[in-house]
C-alpha cells in the first residue's frame, strides 16, 4: 500500500501497540502518547485486551487504528509464529490499519518468514530487528543472575552489540509517525561489541556489587531457566538463542540507530549507570512492570 506522507503522518489518527505492556511496547506507546499522537497500547490485562492466543479478540484492539507496533510474544522466530502473523495482518486488513511495524531478531532466519508476510501483506510496512536487550539484564530473564552474582551463559568469548531498548523504542516510532521510513529494515545494535566478561564488569562496576561471567553447558543453561519458573515458550527461545544464534553471526555493528535518529546509538555502560541511578538491581527495585521474564518478541536478543 502507497500512503501518501501527509496522510501517513496525519497523527490524529491512533495507532494500536500490540504487546504495550511488554519491554518495548510499553516504550513505544510512551514516546508516541509525550508526542502527542493518540495511542492504544493492549495486552492481555489492559481495558481493552488483547492476546496472542485468542484471535476472537483482536479486531476491538485494533478497530479505528491507522497503524499498528506488532511485538509478538515470545519470539517471531517461534513456532507457530509465521501462522499467527498471518492471521494478525488479515485482522488488520479487515480493521482498516494502513501501516505496521513489525518487531524482529537480529540473525534470526527463522523470523525471516514473519518479516516476509508483513512485507507482502499490501500494507505500508517497517521492520525492526533488535540486537541483544541491554534491559534483559535490568527487568528482564537474566536480572535476577545479576542479583545473584553470576551471570551463568553458554556463551563462551562471543561478542554481542547490546541495544538499549530505549533506542529501540525511539527508532520505532519514528516508523510510526514518519513515512520516510516505510518499506524500511532497520537492523538496530549498540554502538560496540563486548563480551559477556565485558558485560560482567560493567554491571560490577555501574551496580556496586560483583558480577561475574560463568560459561556453561546448554544444558546446564536451560535447566537452571526452568528451575527457575521461567515459561516453558520463553525456554524453547532461549535454547534456541544459544544453541544456533549465539555463535557470533551478530558479532558486527551497524549504524541504523544513528541513520534514523540522527545520534549515536546508547552504549552499555550508560546504559547501565542509568539503569543503576533507578534503582534496577537495589534489593527492592528493578522488577519488569510486565511481570515476563522476557516481554516481547525478540527480547532475548
Amino acid at each position: 500500500m502507497t500512503i501518501t506522507p501527509d496522510r501517513f503522518q496525519d497523527l490524529t489518527r491512533r495507532t494500536v501497540v500490540l504487546g504495550g505492556t511488554g519491554t518495548t511496547g510499553r516504550r513505544v506507546a510512551a514516546r508516541l502518547s509525550a508526542a502527542g499522537v493518540p495511542t492504544r497500547a493492549v495486552g492481555r490485562s489492559t481495558p481493552i485486551p488483547f492476546d496472542w492466543t485468542d484471535a476472537s479478540i483482536w479486531r476491538p484492539a485494533v478497530d479505528e487504528a491507522r497503524a499498528a507496533y506488532v511485538a509478538y510474544s515470545p519470539d517471531v522466530a517461534a513456532p507457530g509464529a509465521t501462522e499467527v502473523i498471518a492471521e494478525l495482518l488479515e485482522t488488520l486488513h479487515g480493521a482498516g490499519v494502513e501501516h505496521v511495524t513489525l518487531l524482529s531478531g537480529r540473525g534470526e532466519p527463522a523470523a525471516r518468514a514473519a518479516e516476509l508476510l508483513v512485507e507482502n501483506s499490501g500494507l505500508s510496512w517497517a521492520v525492526v530487528r533488535s540486537a541483544w536487550f541491554a534491559q534483559n539484564f535490568s527487568e528482564g530473564y537474566l536480572r535476577p543472575a545479576v542479583m545473584g552474582g553470576v551471570l551463568a551463559i553458554p556463551a563462551g568469548g562471543v561478542t554481542e552489540p547490546f541495544l538499549d531498548v530505549d533506542d529501540l523504542a525511539a527508532v520505532a516510532a519514528a516508523t510510526l509517525t514518519d513515512a520516510r521510513h516505510a518499506g524500511r529494515v532497520h537492523e538496530l545494535t549498540g554502538p560496540e561489541l563486548l563480551t559477556f566478561d565485558d558485560i560482567a564488569a560493567t554491571l560490577s562496576r555501574a551496580a556496586a556489587r560483583p558480577v561475574v561471567f560463568a560459561d556453561v553447558t546448554r544444558a546446564d543453561f536451560i535447566d537452571g531457566a526452568i528451575a527457575d519458573g521461567i515459561p516453558e515458550d520463553v525456554v524453547v527461545v532461549l535454547d534456541h538463542l544459544f544453541s544456533e544464534i549465539l555463535d557470533g553471526r551478530n558479532s558486527s555493528l551497524t549504524d541504523d540507530v544513528e541513520r534514523a535518529l540522527g545520534r549515536p546509538a546508547t552504549p552499555f555502560a550508560s546504559f547501565a549507570e542509568a539503569a543503576a541511578r533507578a534503582g534496577s538491581w537495589s534489593d527492592a527495585g528493578g522488577a519488569s512492570p510486565s511481570g515476563a521474564p522476557v516481554a516481547d518478541a525478540a527480547a532475548a536478543h
